[in-house]
């Protein structure tokens, strides 16, 4: 069906399939980072790897298998660290048990506040010994702490120091907590022990919408490589590790500031999720955070975190673009107004690329009857009838790329403004108007959908079109209505920013139009005078 279009019909057909692909595609299969795991990462340690002994392998498993069952033992909170924007736990088996955020803009949809550790696998600074013997007997053997409630001022900070007793071994820990979110650890053995970390679960507290859920391993010169949950195949181990972090929609727990050496596990549990864990020393020093992956608290705790926050295909054209949002969320106050200025920079930005797209295709439509009349005349010699149309195309200055290559090069901006509003965790609990109180929530009255959809509408009914066959063109405007069911559920933060473009986009071609019509009556004028003259 598609050799029936026009070279432009056919790109319009293709950048909104390709849309709707993306949408399809993501819902189901959110998009990688570039994972490098094979090839590039593992490469720089399989020297290491191969040197370890070949119980190495087994003892791993045996870790990660004994951490989910140790999960299920009962155990009592030792510690309780209280501040304004959580309250943490620390249970009696020396692992952070619970972190609940207290601003309800971070409540799931059930209303409860969000628990940012995850009721099944392995808990945050929970430690595996590789000897079975002493893993057994530490999993039985319960932590004391020197302090048993923790009150956390503005700015402040608490030291709690745990310590486990088990038999030829003691087990120290050190935990500096501060207000942000992040904490200080410092994990001492009184004799020569192997042992692993485990960084934890990622969070559940939202269903999660079209975005990369599982772990990340942020190393060497920027590499970064995603888990995705449910698609972990085997273990991989990492050196030269900036950060670990185990992620979901909006938070994270993230374990950092551990030396070059120390090697982090990442393998697989009973359903392919991701289970992250780092090899410690008797004197193992790291820092961690647990909480929103808030760009600006991520850049003041330490600026290589905030590469936690990510956009998928579209990273290198997405981060600047999230810079600029803030700038204008420091300017205006608010991030709907943010986003729509955000929209009016892009749009600036993209002019001349859709100034040239638009002019082309009204030069298009002003030489389609000529195009079907020369498709006509020679529809029986297609290398004459193609020869002719691309003379005709070039004598009249028209371009049947000119619409492609502007559409084409936007559409990496476009996507990368769409990952970057859906994983800002800024927008949470962001009103904008009477109606929306959420940017990152679907607006529940369709408000914003139903507009977005009437402008696409109306910019598609100004748009130059040259259909030929009905069936095309039915299908082409059944277009919006698709959209806007497909942006019932997205975030008003989103729908916002394709509804304000959709607005700048009919602005333009109304412009365009008006143009192109007054040349067409200055053309008639002349044509006109010439003939009267010839009279005269």
């Amino acid at each position: 069906m598609l050799e029936k279009f026009t070279p432009n019909q056919r790109l319009l057909v293709a950048v909104a399939l390709s849309f709707i692909f993306f949408i399809g595609y993501t819902t189901i299969f959110p998009p990688k980072a570039s994972n490098l795991e094979a090839n590039t990462t593992n490469t720089a340690v399989s020297t290491v790897a191969a040197a370890q002994p070949e119980t190495s392998a087994k003892e791993a498993v045996t870790d990660t298998q004994s951490a989910s069952e140790v999960q299920t033992t009962a155990t009592d909170t030792l510690t309780t660290v209280n501040s304004k924007e959580f309250t943490l736990k620390i249970d009696t088996l020396g692992r952070i048990s619970s972190v609940i955020l207290s601003n309800k803009k971070h409540n799931g949809k059930d209303g409860k506040l969000a628990e940012l550790v995850s009721s099944v696998g392995a808990k945050p600074l929970y430690i595996r010994f590789a000897d079975e013997a002493l893993n057994a007997a530490a999993s039985k053997t319960p932590y004391s702490s020197d302090l048993n409630n923790i009150t956390l001022g503005e700015n402040g900070k608490a030291v709690v120091t745990l310590t486990q007793n088990l038999p030829e071994l003691t087990v120290t820990k050190t935990l500096t907590f501060y207000t942000d979110g992040h904490y200080d650890a410092k994990i001492a053995l009184s004799n020569e022990k192997r042992y692993f970390v485990y960084l934890g679960q990622h969070p559940q507290v939202i269903e999660q919408m079209m975005t990369v859920v599982g772990g990340m391993i942020y190393s060497g010169d920027n590499l970064t490589t995603i888990f995705e949950d449910k698609d972990v195949e085997g273990r991989s181990i990492f050196t030269d590790v900036h950060f670990a972090s185990s992620f979901d929609q909006y938070y994270a727990s993230i374990i950092y500031g551990f030396s070059k050496e120390t090697q982090v596990y990442v393998d697989r549990d009973a359903q392919s999720n991701p289970v992250t864990y780092l090899e410690g020393t008797n004197n193992f020093t790291f820092n961690g955070y647990i909480g929103p992956k808030e760009h600006k608290t991520l850049e003041a705790i330490n600026p290589v975190l905030t590469n936690a926050i990510e956009y998928g295909w579209f990273t290198f054209v997405a981060a600047p673009i999230f810079k600029i949002l803030m700038w204008l969320h420091g300017l205006l106050g608010n991030w709907g107004w943010s986003i729509i200025a955000l929209t009016i920079i892009i749009r600036i930005f993209l002019y001349p690329l859709t100034h040239k797209g638009m002019v082309s295709m009204q030069k298009i439509k002003e030489i389609a009857p000529r195009i079907k009349e020369v498709q006509e005349k020679y529809k029986g010699d297609p290398a004459r009838m193609n020869a002719a149309v691309m003379e005709m195309y070039k004598k009249h200055g028209a371009n049947p790329l000119g619409g492609c290559l502007p559409l084409l090069l936007q559409i990496p901006v476009f996507f990368a403004i769409y990952r970057v509003l859906l994983n800002a965790v800024e927008l949470q609990g962001a009103e904008w108007v009477m109606w929306v109180h959420d940017l990152s929530r679907m607006d529940p009255y369709y408000i914003l959908p139903i507009l977005m959809g009437a402008t696409m509408y109306y910019q598609q009914k100004i748009t130059p079109s040259n259909f030929t066959d009905p069936l095309q063109e039915k299908i082409f405007k059944f277009l919006p209505v698709i959209f806007t069911f497909f942006f019932f559920t997205f975030p008003a933060g989103l729908v916002l920013y394709w509804f304000v473009n959709n607005i700048f986009s009919i602005a333009q071609q109304y412009l365009v139009n008006k143009q192109f019509e007054a040349a067409r009556a200055a053309r008639h004028e002349a044509h006109l005078a010439e003939k009267h003259h010839e009279k005269d």
